[in-house]
């Protein structure tokens, strides 16, 4: 199960998030790429599920996420993860829901390639009131292969690695205030597969 905050911020407000003493450890920075499947007739989409392939470094990963709740940009979610091969999706060996391992596995001759995702993570682990808590900064864009439907990626992710829930929204508005002045992080419940989806429906 997952539980994460995503936040929405501004550009021109990044340097004094960045300059937060919280984040003043150098924490750990990735880029990420990332393709989302769905049929053609958007089966997955109105299930509200998420099929993804990531390549992280060197390793590729499949990724499952099922429909979940998300409010005032907290979400809650089941999400399966492994080591994969592109193309494979191989989701009888990853998904340990026999029915819905059946279901993707059924749809899986007609999955495609719908959008991709390609940004730098940069990412700190902190402990707050008592949880363990990963801190996730993305940037990048988001486009629709062989379009020129593209759009800028810009959010921050906190996500809750262990300990009481409540810890999410009081870390964001720790992180809400820095010695430059506060910043609006907003919560957002659309998610990336969800933005995709809005960008691919505009071929």
């Amino acid at each position: 199960m997952e539980t994460e905050l995503k936040l929405s911020l501004q550009a021109p407000d990044l340097p004094r998030l960045l300059a937060h003493p919280l984040l003043a450890g150098a924490g750990i920075t990735q880029r990420l790429l990332n393709t989302y499947f769905d049929t053609p007739e958007l089966a997955l989409q109105h299930a509200r599920m998420a099929v993804r392939e990531r390549l992280a470094g060197a390793q590729w990963l499949l990724t499952v996420k099922t429909a979940g709740q998300s409010t005032a940009g907290l979400s809650r979610r089941q999400e399966w993860e492994g080591p994969t091969t592109p193309g494979a999706l191989q989701f009888d060996t990853l998904v340990d829901d026999a029915a819905l391992s059946q279901t993707l596995m059924t749809l899986r001759p007609q999955l495609q390639a719908m959008f991709c995702t390609d940004f730098e993570r940069q990412s700190w682990v902190i402990i707050h009131d008592g949880a363990q808590i990963e801190v996730a900064l993305d940037q990048g864009r988001i486009h629709v292969p062989g379009t020129d439907l593209s759009e800028p990626l810009l959010e921050l992710e906190l996500e809750l690695l262990s300990g009481p829930e409540d810890a999410l929204m009081a870390l964001a508005d720790v992180l809400r205030q820095t010695p430059q002045g506060p910043i609006p992080l907003t919560p957002s419940d659309a998610s990336k597969a969800q933005r995709g989806q809005a960008l691919w429906r505009q071929k």
